[in-house]
């Protein structure tokens, strides 16, 4: 190694040196003056004189925000979309202590009278939002003459959401409607609904914040108040929802099979689902309607090519089924016994034998088993407020 070499290195190692030592003076002295621009402030004596730390922890009062209450003549209380506001019911009043000094500081607040609680809508006469509060989360919004075609972004935003999002406004004097923001109407308020559960499973906590922070953000830009619903209340009810309906949501299967190594005509099968009522839809399935055009039970090929307007003769199939969708059918045991009836009757027809999901033999028996089951299912739906086939039931098991 040369001369030159070596006087190198020690001038690196010099400088390596230097450079360790500033940067310990500069973090010693950054240190020192965190210390001192952190350290407790002095006590206050003239906060301590009007009350002791201790009591002044006891009374201290978070801020907190209240449901804004659009169907009231009261001045609304509502989120405001600057600085919240701390808002305190006449029983909810701060009590203050009074200082030891002769002469108090300040008045002592005065507690307003109480007043009689006021029914809702009791003077407005505005009809109630349409809002579901077993199945739905609300936003709702208030201003003068909303303009729905603000929203119309949000409306697109939401739709994306995977959940099912209802827009109603209320015009001035008018009936709650359903909003379409691409026409220039004008609003009172608007009520956003997001519906918590369906065969997808609950609504999550993301889906929730997104809503009510696009609509928050529209409401902001236009000078409008908004309230959303709590989202932690509303996420238990969306569990405490889809665990409801994992229980009964029950598909029944029966099933038209031929004996022994056979098949069964689907000509006659056909022949019979039409005489029966039942209607062909585009998806290749047989389907017997109510008077609303609710499915009652379905009748499908068990093969993987579906019906289709023309059957060919002699055209055979391994087997055809019949399916129940128990929660959305209304009156489901006298529906279920129609089906139980009319499989009954295909077997005949083709020669065939009428078999459960396990191609077991279907029994007296087992029919009655299952409409045992059948009945307790529906006594469980009834009693949470969801009847079968109601608009509720169809709305959550969709």
């Amino acid at each position: 190694m040369s001369e030159l070499h070596i006087g190198l290195l020690a001038v690196g190692v010099a400088v390596v040196i230097v450079v360790m030592l500033f940067n310990h003076f500069q973090e010693r002295r950054f240190r020192k003056q965190a210390d001192r621009a952190f350290q407790p402030p002095e006590a206050d004596p003239l906060a301590d004189a009007v009350a002791p730390p201790a009591e002044r922890m006891r009374d201290r009062v978070e801020p907190a925000l209240r449901e804004p209450r659009f169907d009231s003549d009261e001045p609304d209380v509502v989120i405001e979309l600057t600085e919240p506001r701390l808002h305190l019911e006449p029983d909810q009043a701060v009590p203050v202590t009074p200082p030891p000094a002769p002469r108090p500081l300040a008045d002592p607040p005065r507690t307003p009278a109480p007043t009689a609680p006021r029914a809702p809508n009791a003077h407005s006469g505005v009809p109630p939002a349409p809002y579901d509060e077993l199945i739905e989360y609300r936003v709702r919004i208030q201003g003068d003459g909303i303009l729905a075609s603000v929203f119309a972004d949000a409306f697109s935003q939401l739709r994306g959401l995977g959940k099912l999002v209802r827009w109603h406004g209320l015009p001035a004097g008018g009936e709650w409607e359903e909003v379409q923001p691409w026409r220039e109407a004008h609003y009172q308020q608007l009520v956003v609904t997001l519906q918590l559960a369906d065969r997808n499973g609950a609504v999550t906590e993301d889906q929730l914040m997104t809503m009510c922070s696009v609509l928050t953000g529209v409401a902001q830009a236009h000078g409008l108040r908004i309230a959303c619903d709590d989202s932690v209340e509303a996420l238990e009810r969306a569990q405490s929802i889809d665990r409801f309906c994992v229980d009964v949501d029950v598909l029944i299967g029966l099933n038209v099979v031929a004996r022994g190594e056979g098949a069964i005509d689907l000509v006659r099968i056909v022949r019979e689902a039409e005489a029966g009522g039942m209607t062909l839809g585009a998806d290749g399935v047989f389907q017997l309607l109510d008077s609303r055009g609710e499915p009652l039970y379905a009748l499908c090929n068990h093969d993987a090519e579906p019906f289709t307007g023309q059957v060919h003769e002699a055209q055979t199939s391994e087997g055809v089924t019949l399916q129940f969708d128990v929660p959305r059918v209304p009156d489901g045991v006298k529906v279920f016994d129609g089906m139980v009836t009319f499989g009954r009757r295909l077997a005949n027809e083709v020669g065939g034998i009428l078999v459960d999901d396990n191609l077991r033999p279907l029994t007296d028996g087992g029919i009655e088993k299952i409409r045992a089951q059948l009945t307790q299912i529906y006594e469980r739906m009834d009693a949470r407020g969801v009847p079968s086939g109601s608009r509720r039931a169809l709305r959550l098991f969709s």
